[in-house]
């Protein structure tokens, strides 16, 4: 079962103007590193449902989440 945990700061991949120009909210921008723990996948969606469909069906062993943008 994937850990949710809940954290105060994220990089931002999508700035304030691209939200603006995308009011079908269809924008979605993952980024995929590899570190010295493993493969850390950094996503950030103009709708956050679409986010946690794709990152879910991964089965991440934790997801960082924010509680605002």
């Amino acid at each position: 079962m994937t850990e949710r945990r809940f954290v105060e700061h994220l990089p931002d991949l999508i700035s304030p103007e691209e939200y603006a120009g995308d009011p079908g909210g269809r924008r979605v921008r993952v980024r995929i590193r590899i570190t010295a723990e493993g493969v850390e996948v950094l996503g950030d969606a103009v709708r956050p449902e679409v986010l946690e469909r794709l990152l879910g069906g991964v089965e991440p062993a934790a997801i960082d989440q924010m509680l605002c943008g």
